[in-house]
């Protein structure tokens, strides 16, 4: 092999980088950074479990409860901040939801009483929740329609990157006592409210007078409510599907475990096999984007929810550490197509003053399945064995498949305004000339705007 060949290789992976992270907003790396390092101070919510039961002596069915009560906490936040995120905007929603988590985290850390622990552990999740439609929507502000599934992918790899360093630090963390892991994360949480207050300008398309306000046709758009959103076919029934995928992926982190226990495995199996999804969402993430990001959003939804109800359906002929990791490379590479295309898909159908509310109820979607799927994988482990539960996750990502299919055979667009998140706007009319941001028309079906 010359020289000159040998040296293609890296020269390309160097292009592909560096097209992969260019022409986005200096705005969304503020983002992206406010999000790494909140995620890498997610200690609390991984070894709760583990703390409660190991340090306080509580029984395995309290630290459920605490968890349940965890899990109702984003539920009931979920909307509620999305209708704060259109009402107050964007950034004031991040802090008060940042501040909150940063002060609950850490009077968590320092309840002994039972009740005063539940208590203050429902306020924890309602809190961590409360800031993801306001990030989620704000993305949305200040990225071009045809980048968006790029900066949503950057996004959820930065999740991952920081879940991933995070519970490594959390074990190391807690051999010198849990109160450092909560204070730990309150002051991490602290760092990104800082770098939101101090980085990030309000993104929300003002509010305008009579008139100022038009769609393409010229008539003014109608309010927006949680009644506007909910009677949205469409958008919920996208909810719905995502509703089903969740409750597939959440049973990796309840099931999985369970299932692996009664196969025999250790705790340390389970780790090494549950590291593998950690591991390729670092790696794939910002390739396989790449090479998704100009497809087909029907065909990329049909084939991720494929790969994920099959994926855990593997798990039912595992036998070995190994095939255990197989079955979770297939399910992860649902994961890593699913996210950010089905995160463009909501924005696609969420209208401009809207994305606050629409986010919320996509969020609440997530934390009704991190909620139920315990619940939903315990009992039919129980009932009628793991073999049963992994089938039904087959025969559920079929159904979630035939959903997506049905559903975008034809979707039509938006038209919106990408703002600048440098300048507060007086109108959203007043913004696309003044800033220089013209209208984009999202784009059709087969378009980048998946």
């Amino acid at each position: 092999m010359s020289a000159s060949t040998s040296s293609r290789g890296p020269a390309r992976l160097r292009r592909a980088a560096l097209e992969s992270v260019s022409g986005l907003p200096r705005q969304f790396w503020w983002l992206w950074t406010s999000t790494l390092i909140n995620r890498l101070g997610a200690f609390v919510a991984t070894f709760l479990a583990l703390y409660l039961t190991v340090e306080r002596g509580h029984s395995a069915s309290y630290a459920g409860l605490v968890g349940a009560l965890y899990g109702l906490g984003g539920v009931i936040s979920s909307v509620g901040a999305g209708v704060l995120t259109d009402r107050l905007g964007r950034r004031p929603t991040m802090l008060v939801a940042q501040l909150s988590t940063a002060a609950s985290v850490a009077l968590l850390g320092f309840m002994t009483d039972p009740v005063a622990i539940a208590a203050v552990a429902g306020v924890v999740g309602m809190a961590t929740n409360a800031s993801r439609p306001a990030v989620q929507a704000m993305m949305a502000d200040i990225v071009a329609p045809e980048d968006r599934v790029r900066a949503f992918a950057l996004n959820y790899w930065a999740i991952n990157l920081g879940f991933a360093v995070s519970s490594t630090a959390a074990g190391l963390i807690a051999q010198h006592g849990y109160l450092a892991l909560f204070l730990g994360e309150s002051t991490l949480v602290l760092a990104c409210a800082l770098v939101v207050f101090f980085k990030l300008p309000e993104s929300r398309p003002a509010a305008t007078a009579a008139g100022d306000d038009r769609d393409a046709g010229g008539s003014v758009p109608a309010a927006v409510s949680m009644r506007t959103v909910v009677r949205d076919g469409r958008f919920m029934t996208v909810v719905g599907l995502n509703l089903l995928l969740a409750l597939i992926f959440q049973q990796a982190y309840v099931s999985m475990p369970v299932s692996m226990g009664q196969d025999g495995f250790s705790s340390a199996d389970f780790g090494t096999v549950i590291a593998v999804n950690g591991v390729l969402v670092v790696l794939l993430q910002i390739p396989v984007t790449r090479f998704i990001e100009h497809r087909s959003p029907a065909m990329l939804l049909i084939g991720s929810a494929l790969l994920a109800g099959y994926g855990f359906g593997l798990t039912a002929l595992a036998g070995s550490v190994a095939m255990y990791a197989l079955a979770v490379v297939v399910w992860t590479l649902g994961e890593i197509i699913n996210s950010p295309t089905q995160m463009g898909l909501v924005v696609r159908l969420s209208p401009l003053h809207g994305r606050g509310r629409y986010q919320g109820m996509y969020s609440l979607s997530w934390s009704i399945a991190s909620l139920a799927a315990p619940l939903l994988g315990g009992t039919v482990i129980d009932h009628y064995g793991a073999d049963v539960l992994w089938a039904g996750c087959a025969a559920v990502g079929t159904v979630a498949a035939l959903g997506y299919g049905l559903l975008l055979r034809s979707l039509p667009g938006r038209t919106e305004v990408v703002v600048d998140a440098s300048a507060e706007p007086a109108s959203a009319s007043a913004s696309a000339s003044a800033q220089g941001a013209a209208p984009v028309s999202a784009s059709a079906p087969g378009g980048t705007d998946a």
